[in-house]
């Protein structure tokens, strides 16, 4: 069955970072040397398993309610040795695994967007730069940003970067992740952003690493990044446009033909250093659409114009809304807005495994075959249950099978 398949790949993803747990201890010289109730491969699938209950609760429900179950305190011993890198490096594995099954195709559509996950803690466990503000009793509340990236046709989770609230920095956190992933087996990778991630240096690097990018920008008629440009008449049209970044005021920098900008100092660009007489060409189109009878949207992209036709990018753009419900599941399904943990790294570890369990059961959910009767709609397998008889089952039989 397609279903045990996928919990094969999982399993083996756990294996692969078994076989190598002295990369991802915090003491590699004696963490995980032993074999105790709570190896690092009952860790591991543990934490992906985890629900949105106490420990207490989510270690009597894996063990299957037996008496001899690891406490606590056990488990919380055995997570301190575990860098948050676990967790990540089986969500990239998994990832890769899978890959395969979904078939190469010439485009993969990539929507990005952030979410704040909020925790308690106490100044002793996270620095200040998590620190929001004081809870109701001596837990203040703290916050993490989830800078994620998600695949529109899979439905699946791609990347992410998780960053201190107070060290929020959007922009870096899709420029590290463009960066990762150069053009290499033929896939063309569209980065789509809403407004918050609509900047000349997140398309130059996008540019730089030979994809493309589909991002939502202010409308033409307010103070943005596509005000000054000749554009036509009409409401809704499609133009092509070229513009040259400097980054200094110098009337030695002669530009002919071009549309000047002026990229600031407290602007990021990474590919002209601020005072510079450097110049950067950029070339995009504006492609601008009626939403309604008052409003228009505005579009900046790369693509081809030939292959992607007005019609197409507005369908494009429309699909990114994709990753608003996906935060939801993730937070209100899979249990990400429920954390077990007062650190910050502990909260990482989390969150890479709610993505993972994320991953897994919807990689099981879009290839389930389901026959259809003779019936006027066509049956969809509900996320919720599937998070619980195919996702998180499925960690708790690689449990059950380590135990043989």
């Amino acid at each position: 069955m397609f279903q045990d398949k996928i919990k094969s790949l999982f399993s083996s993803s756990i294996q692969a970072v078994v076989s190598r747990i002295s990369d991802f201890a915090v003491h590699p010289e004696k963490d995980f040397t032993r074999r105790k109730k709570f190896p690092a491969d009952i860790l591991l699938a543990f934490l992906i398993s985890e629900g949105s209950s106490s420990t207490k609760i989510e270690l009597l429900d894996f063990f299957d309610m037996d008496i001899d179950k690891p406490s606590d305190s056990a488990f919380n011993q055995q997570r301190a040795k575990l860098k948050p890198e676990a967790l990540e490096s089986v969500f990239r594995k998994f990832n890769e695994s899978v890959d395969p099954l979904h078939g190469q195709t010439e485009y993969r559509f990539l929507a990005t967007d952030g979410s704040t996950a909020t925790f308690f803690s106490r100044p002793k466990f996270s620095p200040a730069e998590y620190f929001v503000e004081p809870g109701h009793s001596a837990k203040g509340s703290y916050s993490i940003h989830i800078n994620a990236f998600y695949d529109l046709d899979r439905h699946t989770y791609t990347d992410a970067i998780f960053q201190p609230v107070h060290q929020k920095d959007e922009f870096r956190a899709f420029c590290e992740v463009v960066d990762r992933y150069p053009v290499s087996d033929g896939t063309k990778n569209v980065y789509f952003g809403d407004r918050g991630y609509c900047s000349y240096s997140n398309m130059a690097h996008v540019i730089e690493n030979q994809q493309y990018f589909l991002f939502r920008t202010k409308d033409i008629h307010s103070k943005g990044l596509v005000r000054g440009f000749d554009f036509p008449e009409e409401e809704s049209f499609d133009i092509d446009v070229d513009v040259a970044l400097v980054r200094s005021h110098s009337s030695k920098i002669k530009i002919e033909g071009n549309c000047r900008r002026f990229v600031d100092k407290a602007t990021s660009f990474d590919f002209i250093e601020y005072g510079s007489k450097d110049t950067y060409c950029l070339a995009f189109r504006i492609v601008r659409f009626s939403i309604s009878d008052e409003n228009c949207e505005c579009i900046v992209t790369n693509l081809l114009r030939n292959d992607f036709p007005p019609e197409r990018i507005q369908r494009l753009y429309f699909s990114r809304w994709g990753i608003e419900t996906l935060f939801c599941k993730l937070k209100y399904t899979v249990g990400l807005s429920n954390f077990h943990a007062y650190k910050p790294e502990y909260v990482k570890q989390e969150i890479w495994a709610r993505m993972i369990a994320y991953n897994l059961t919807e990689t099981i959910v879009n290839h389930a075959v389901i026959e259809k009767g003779e019936t006027k709609h066509e049956y969809k397998i509900n996320f919720s249950s599937a998070v619980q008889s195919a996702g998180l089952s499925s960690v708790r039989q690689r449990k059950k099978d380590q135990s043989m």
